[in-house]
C-alpha cells in the first residue's frame, strides 16, 4: 500500500452483521476497485456469519457440534478457525478456549479473525489505509493520509465516556487493537479451568498487536488468567503491548506500550 502525498478519497460505511456492528474507513484507491472490495468483505462478514454462529441451528458449526458433518465436510474457513484456535490454546496454556460448557464454540476467535481478514480485502484493492472496527476491536492497515497514523481511542471501564489511553499506529503498517472486559458485556469472559465467569481482579485488557486475529486471543486470555500472571504472559509474546486496568483502578502495562501511545 502506497502511501498518497494528498489527502486521500474517504469510504465509510458500518454494516450490521455477527450481533455487533462492523465499522469501515478506508482511505484512497480507485473508487470502483474499492467498493467492489468493500462489497467482498461485507460478503465475507455474512458469509462468516452462516458459517459459525452459535446461535443457529443451520450453521455448519452448529451441525459440527452435533455430529451431522465433518470438519472436512465443512467450509475450509472452519478447518482454518479451528487450527488457529488450537494455537491459541496452546500459546495460552490453555486461558484461551475453544470450548464453552463442554462443547465446540470457536466464538472467541471468529470476530476478530473475521474483521482482520475483512481488512485486508479491502487493503488488496491498493487503498493507502483502511481500518476495520469490529464491536470495538480494531484492525489498522496502511496510513489514513500523508503523515498522520491511525489512532484509536480505548475506552475506560471506570469511567463512562472517558479514555483509558489513545493508541497511535505511527511506523506500523499494521496493528490491531483488541479489548477484553466486563463494561460492555458484563461476565461473559470464561474461565475454561472452571467453566464459569472469569473471577479476576480485572475490569479491562487492551491488546496492541499486527494482527487483531491473536490480539483479540490474548486479551481474551489474559483477563481469564489477572492481572499478576496476565502481565507477565503478555511481556513474553513477540511483538505485543498491553494495557492491563484493575477493579481498584491500577493501571499496569506492558515495558514497551508507552511507545505506541500518543
Amino acid at each position: 500500500m502506497a502511501e498518497s502525498a494528498a489527502a486521500p478519497a474517504v469510504l465509510r460505511h458500518a454494516e450490521e452483521v455477527m450481533g455487533t456492528v462492523f465499522s469501515f474507513d478506508v482511505r484512497g484507491g480507485e473508487p470502483g476497485a474499492v467498493r467492489a472490495a468493500l462489497e467482498e468483505a461485507i460478503a465475507s462478514l455474512h458469509r462468516v456469519n452462516e458459517v459459525f454462529s452459535t446461535y443457529r441451528e443451520d450453521s455448519q458449526v452448529s451441525r459440527l457440534v452435533r455430529g451431522e458433518l465433518t470438519v472436512e465436510e465443512c467450509d475450509p474457513d472452519v478447518a482454518e478457525v479451528l487450527e488457529l484456535g488450537a494455537e491459541a490454546e496452546r500459546v495460552s496454556d490453555g486461558w484461551f478456549s475453544m470450548r464453552y460448557q463442554g462443547r465446540l464454540d470457536p466464538t472467541g476467535i471468529v470476530k476478530g479473525w473475521a474483521a482482520e481478514r475483512a481488512a485486508r480485502l479491502v487493503a488488496a484493492a491498493g487503498v493507502s489505509g483502511v481500518s476495520v472496527n469490529g464491536g470495538g476491536d480494531v484492525q489498522l492497515l496502511g496510513v489514513p493520509g500523508s503523515e498522520r497514523p491511525w489512532r484509536v481511542g480505548v475506552s475506560d471501564p471506570l469511567r463512562p465516556g472517558g479514555l483509558a489511553a489513545v493508541v497511535s499506529a505511527a511506523g506500523a503498517d499494521e496493528l490491531a487493537v483488541a479489548t477484553s472486559g466486563t463494561a460492555e458485556r458484563g461476565a461473559h469472559i470464561v474461565d475454561p479451568r472452571t467453566g464459569r465467569s472469569a473471577v479476576t481482579d480485572l475490569v479491562a485488557v487492551t491488546v496492541v498487536a499486527p494482527r487483531l486475529t491473536w490480539a483479540d486471543c490474548w486479551a481474551t486470555a489474559a483477563f481469564a488468567m489477572g492481572s499478576r500472571e496476565a502481565l507477565g504472559w503478555l511481556e513474553s509474546l513477540p511483538d505485543v503491548e498491553a494495557l492491563l486496568i484493575t477493579a481498584g483502578d491500577e493501571v499496569r502495562c506492558t515495558g514497551g506500550l508507552a511507545r505506541r501511545l500518543g
